[in-house]
């Protein structure tokens, strides 16, 4: 009976959202960071910080699917410019305002998500990742063509509502201190993704989350024991793609223009890719891997692009330094990414998240580790 009563209780202690004093800790830095931030970052930094959240937040998702239930997509970007062009003709050419319109773009993804699942999730594997990578270009040709929604080719401007009652998100007024533009949306964004971040780590800790994990882990032997492959696939492709709209939608919003170019074909299947460098680099099956991964992988193209504009970077063309080089700025980024993916697959495939828990661990059990 003892017995009993104490695993119920180190269950419960696993499962609480603060599970120590030094969590805790962290919890308030965390905060204070956020709120601290806006206060102390530049324009520029703050840009970056927003998109690197935008990142984190589809990279959640994609976690999801892949890292917690084990199924490949390389159709993440067809879903972030659903819900990019969902923000526009929602909050935009509709006038909808932002509490409606952005969880409204969220359902439209999920629901997009559910009734494609069915078809792309009857294969595994590589089969899996090139079905997906279909809705790329079935994107790209609905993004070019349906001009009434997406302005064609040339894309279109993303004028969408940022008002929630009184409270407008991109110009917050506090205190009687007035923020602007990028503060005003680097305090929103960040807090969707704490929320997002805690909705996933609860989904995985529940009856479905251990379901997912255990389709990823023994498909066959989770059918035995009665769980519904197909359900819970299905499940994970619908709430994955949720998040990638939410990221869309997000992103419209920060960048106020968007092109088929960059949800569709190659660039967006670049964009896929930068998706699993996030996960694979942040941590596969894990929530903060996600947003450690959007850290290095989410900020880098911006900085290098950045740099290139300011100074010459050796074997580089179409940098400050004129036409002397070999490599394009964009090139330059998809080969880090290639050599992050691998290196970590490589030499750390559980991503920064194992080297993370390694040294929690270590330091844990000091002066007693080795």
């Amino acid at each position: 009976m003892a017995r009993a009563r104490d695993l119920h209780v180190s269950y419960a202690q696993h499962v609480r959202l603060v599970s120590s004093r030094w969590m805790a800790v962290g919890f308030i830095a965390l905060a204070a960071a956020w709120l601290l931030a806006p206060l102390v970052l530049s324009e520029f930094q703050l840009d970056v910080g927003s998109r690197v959240a935008i990142f984190a937040l589809g990279a959640i998702g994609l976690n999801l699917l892949t890292g917690y239930t084990g199924q490949v997509s390389l159709g993440h970007a067809f879903f972030i410019g659903t819900g990019a062009y969902a923000a526009a003709w929602a909050g935009g050419d509709q006038g909808w305002p932002l509490w409606i319109w952005l969880p409204a773009i969220t359902l439209l993804g999920t629901a997009l998500g559910a009734v494609i699942g069915p078809f792309a999730l009857r294969l595994r594997g590589n089969y899996l990742a090139i079905v997906t990578l279909g809705l790329l270009f079935l994107g790209e040709h609905v993004f070019n063509n349906w001009e009434s929604v997406t302005g064609g080719g040339a894309g279109r401007p993303v004028e969408a509502e940022t008002t929630i009652g009184p409270l407008d998100v991109t110009s917050l007024e506090l205190f009687g201190a007035e923020f602007d533009r990028e503060q005003s949306l680097f305090w929103f964004i960040w807090l969707l993704v704490g929320i997002g971040a805690l909705v996933a780590k609860n989904l995985a800790r529940t009856r479905p989350g251990r379901a997912m994990q255990a389709v990823r882990d023994r498909d066959l032997a989770a059918e035995v024991i009665g769980v519904s492959l197909a359900r819970y696939k299905v499940g994970a492709f619908a709430i994955s793609s949720g998040y990638a709209a939410l990221a869309g939608g997000l992103f419209g919003m920060l960048q106020r223009y968007i092109s088929p170019t960059e949800f569709g074909g190659q660039l967006g299947l670049f964009l896929s890719i930068q998706y699993i460098a996030i996960i694979i680099v942040g941590g596969i099956g894990t929530v903060f891997g996600s947003i450690l991964g959007a850290f290095i992988v989410g900020a880098m193209p911006r900085i290098i692009e950045s740099l290139s504009q300011e100074q010459d970077i050796p074997f580089v063309f179409g940098d400050a330094g004129g036409q002397d080089g070999f490599i394009s700025v964009f090139s330059l980024n998809q080969a880090l990414f290639g050599i992050l993916i691998i290196g970590f697959l490589l030499f750390e495939p559980r991503g920064l998240a194992a080297i993370w828990l390694r040294l929690k661990a270590y330091f844990r059990s000091w002066p007693f580790s080795y």
